[in-house]
């Protein structure tokens, strides 16, 4: 492989913000926010809305607690 062309491949830890479940993967991503893995090790942050835990593909069931519709949820993301 070329030197110096592929994105730097490290572990981080997803945190999904509907259910605070957490694991922990391999990306490209980085974040400037850290935590404390399991295992004692720190790893950057990613936070993600919907992984398997709150997918009603995987759940069989809606486990999101999302009171606001889809405009509450994009003012709120964006300030506005």
């Amino acid at each position: 492989m070329k030197q110096d062309i592929h994105p730097n491949y490290q572990k981080v830890v997803f945190l999904d913000t509907s259910t605070g479940f957490k694991f922990l993967s391999g990306s490209t991503r980085g974040s400037a926010e850290t935590t404390e893995w399991e295992d004692g090790n720190t790893y950057p942050l990613l936070k993600v809305e919907i992984s398997s835990d709150s997918h009603p593909f995987y759940t069989g069931k809606q486990k999101l607690n999302d009171v606001g519709g889809r405009v509450d949820r994009f003012k709120k993301k964006y300030n506005l």
